[in-house]
């Protein structure tokens, strides 16, 4: 399903193996949330998806822990959320979690300048969508 939506939307889009039980055991257990549903959907066709140049659309479920970590270290209040992409400036892509369990579908946006967060998308498919055709800016 995801591998279709996505290549009807970009042939640039590239996609990897899925993930292991042992890789989503690992964001759940490093992250300490519930991976949302849609996301875990397309993980288990692809670990990430990538554009041309380097380009993460999605990151990988290691680069998911790596730098939602790294967020966390610097920011207070950034275990609210599970980030999934970047914009590729610093701003972050992702949901929104209250006690490790997701508020909606809707992909938010943290801008790394002003901590200020707000609504991109109302669901994964929009986001990916908007964001692999330019139909997004921050």
């Amino acid at each position: 399903m995801w591998k279709d939506y996505l290549s009807n939307i970009s042939v640039e889009c590239q996609f990897q193996n899925p993930v292991t039980k042992f890789e989503l055991q690992s964001v759940e257990d490093n992250l300490h949330v519930k991976i949302p549903a849609k996301i875990l959907e397309l993980y288990k066709e692809t670990n990430g998806v990538f554009g041309h140049y380097g380009i993460s659309y999605i990151w990988s479920t290691e680069q998911m822990i790596r730098e939602n970590l790294f967020a966390r270290n610097l920011h207070n209040n950034m275990d609210n959320f599970l980030f999934i992409s970047d914009a590729g400036n610093g701003d972050l892509f992702g949901y929104s979690f209250v006690d490790g369990m997701q508020q909606n579908e809707c992909i938010y946006c943290w801008n790394h300048e002003d901590g200020r967060v707000k609504i991109i998308s109302p669901s994964l498919e929009e986001f990916l969508k908007g964001w692999i055709l330019g139909e997004i800016s921050i």
